[in-house]
């Protein structure tokens, strides 16, 4: 009886160290941006262009496609982001101005002159890694 009393408590601390792991935050669904702003967050990057050319962006800015900008769900406008395609190595810095992208499964649309600097005009998305640079 002594023994079963003893261990008692191991469902409970099973359940626990099983919600603290639960609870950690997951650094590719929500960066951090406070602290030493260098963040990573990985996932599907997709590009616009032709469509939102002379549009105004959700930051006031017009929107051109020859700039290196992109849009993002919930960095601050003026964010600068090194953007990196994990296929081909390829790298480029963007500002964000603008929200987006619309689909759950995308992190980042960059504008078309970012898609070309990534090697991703072609297959339309990329698996990329961001790492923010400054933040305005």
């Amino acid at each position: 009886m002594r023994t079963s009393r003893r261990f008692a408590f191991l469902p409970v601390l099973i359940v626990l160290i099983f919600l603290a792991g639960c609870s950690r935050q997951n650094e590719s669904s929500n960066p951090s941006i406070s602290g030493d702003l260098t963040a990573f967050q990985t996932g599907t990057a997709s590009w616009y262009g032709e469509e939102f050319q002379g549009r105004r962006t959700a930051s006031g800015e017009i929107f051109d496609m020859n700039a290196l900008t992109a849009a993002h769900k919930s960095l601050p406008f003026g964010t600068f982001v090194e953007v990196t395609n994990l296929a081909n190595g390829r790298r480029v810095t963007v500002k964000i101005n603008d929200r987006g992208p619309s689909l759950p499964n995308r992190i980042l649309d960059v504008s078309k002159r970012a898609a070309i600097q990534l090697g991703m005009i072609e297959s339309g998305t990329a698996e990329v890694s961001l790492k923010i640079i400054n933040s305005s």
